[in-house]
Formats: C-alpha cells, sequence, structure tokens
C-alpha cells in the first residue's frame, strides 16, 4: 500500500444513520452471543488481533463487540509498556499467557506488532530486531493455528485528514482525552514512517494461513458493522437450541420479614 487516499467508494456513502446503525448491531449483538454459547460450548480457541494507525477506531470496534456478551469468555487484552523484566525475556513471552483456553475468545487491542509498528518506528528496538521479528512471526502464527487457535488479524485503515481530525477532538473532549497518549503525539508526524512499516510488516506477515483483514475505518459505524460481520462469517457456529427459560416461582415475606434498616440511601439527584 501506498500512501492513503480517499477512496471513492468511501466518500460517496454518506454517513449511516444512527438508528439504522443501532437495528443492525442489535441483530449483530445477538449473533455475537450465539457464537460465543457455541465456542463455550464447543471449547474453541479464539484469537482476535487488532492493528492500525492511532485513532483509527480499535478500541470503539472491540467496545462493539464485547458489550453484550460475558468478560469471562471474550477477554480484551492491552498490554502497557514492558517492564525491564519483559525486555529482557523472548519477545513473545508475554503474550503467550494470555492466549485463549477453550471456551475462550482473546481480543488484542495491539498486540506482539508492536515490533513491526511502534517500536520499529519510534526506535524501541533496532531495525535489525524488527526484520528478525517478520522473518519469525509467520513460523510463530502457523505454531498457533496447530494447536487449535483460531486467529484473526484485522488492519484498520484511516486516511490522514480523519485521523487528524479525531485526535484534535480528543483534546478537547474530557470523556476522550486519556486516549491520548504522549506516544500518540510523537507518533504523529511520522505518517510514512508508519506507511513503510505496515508494508513491510504486511509483505511479510500476509500469510495464506493467518491473513489481514483491512477495514476502511473513516466511517466507525460502517467500520465496526462491516468487522463484526466479517467475523461471524469467519468463525463456523450455529445456534445452540436450550430448554425454554422460565422465572420459577418465589416466596416473598414467607421465610423472613424484614427489620426496616436505616439504609443509607444516595442522594437523588436525577
Amino acid at each position: 500500500m501506498g500512501k492513503a487516499k480517499k477512496d471513492p467508494k468511501t466518500t460517496e456513502k454518506t454517513k449511516l444513520d444512527r438508528k439504522e446503525y443501532d437495528t443492525e448491531m442489535a441483530k449483530m449483538h445477538g449473533e455475537l452471543v450465539k457464537l460465543q454459547q457455541w465456542v463455550v460450548n464447543k471449547g474453541l480457541k479464539v484469537c482476535i488481533v487488532f492493528e492500525g494507525r492511532d485513532g483509527a477506531g480499535k478500541g470503539g470496534t472491540i467496545k462493539a463487540i464485547t458489550e453484550r456478551v460475558s468478560p469471562r469468555t471474550f477477554r480484551v487484552i492491552a498490554l502497557p509498556t514492558p517492564t525491564e523484566r519483559e525486555k529482557s525475556q523472548m519477545y513473545a513471552q508475554r503474550y503467550i499467557p494470555h492466549f485463549p483456553a477453550a471456551g475462550e475468545v482473546v481480543i488484542f487491542d495491539r498486540s506482539w506488532y508492536n515490533r513491526a509498528g511502534v517500536e520499529r518506528v519510534m526506535g524501541f528496538c533496532t531495525d535489525q530486531q524488527a526484520k528478525r521479528f517478520l522473518e519469525v512471526v509467520p513460523a510463530f502464527e502457523k505454531m498457533m493455528l496447530e494447536s487449535g487457535i483460531i486467529l484473526l488479524k484485522y488492519w484498520l485503515e484511516v486516511n490522514p485528514e480523519e485521523q487528524t481530525r479525531r485526535l484534535t477532538a480528543r483534546i478537547d473532549d474530557p470523556r476522550k482525552i486519556w486516549k491520548l497518549s504522549p506516544m500518540d503525539l510523537k507518533s504523529y508526524d511520522r505518517w510514512d514512517d508508519y506507511t513503510r512499516a505496515r508494508d513491510e510488516m504486511f509483505a511479510a506477515t500476509d500469510t495464506p494461513w493467518a491473513p489481514w483483514q483491512v477495514v476502511r475505518s473513516d466511517d466507525k459505524k460502517r467500520a465496526r458493522l462491516n468487522i463484526i460481520s466479517h467475523l461471524l462469517h469467519a468463525i463456523e457456529y450455529k445456534e445452540l437450541k436450550g430448554e425454554k427459560i422460565v422465572l420459577p416461582k418465589r416466596k416473598i415475606g414467607k421465610t423472613y420479614e424484614e427489620k426496616g434498616y436505616p439504609f443509607k440511601f444516595i442522594p437523588e439527584k436525577y
């Protein structure tokens, strides 16, 4: 891929209507619950990797995937800067303990591909270390698949203008300012460096057994729906039929009488 350009296919589309988005997302959430039940029942091991430029929409997409499913089944991993001890270990060592066991879906909000991206561009590893990583990661991911892990890798692609708009919006929004890290600011003027790193990463790791799925993410709503739709089609599952759930009868005030304890209720301002 060369320098990101606006795609006429996306610029022609109008923004997705909120009502339409909510309707489609509700359907997707229902299917994700079915997928969750299937994963648990069949003991599947699913690993989903999200990568992309700062502001591409990784966090919002992950939130959309996980907001209606169990955190015990769908685990989100967003590792902090490695400790001095972790820096002395084999590079992938700190990621492996988080890999899924049977009946789990693990979502990496950034992953071992940090070495091919931010670490390489910002000088946290040598160019030789980055190139060696790109050489070995295809075999590493093949080992994951051979162990029974279903691996999905998504790259969210955003154009320069939209990235600027989103990062700027974080500055004045108290709900989003925490998303703007010092590293985001340092990385902002390295667009071409990140493009080069991305292209070399794709060339080395876009393999037949673990391909990269690229998502146009200039429109967040469309991107989220497209990703979840792809995810649901990438993992074969069926709806598990169970007995109809009926709430049992309960007895209130039959075996115990409330004592009228003076509860300390919080102020009702709303």
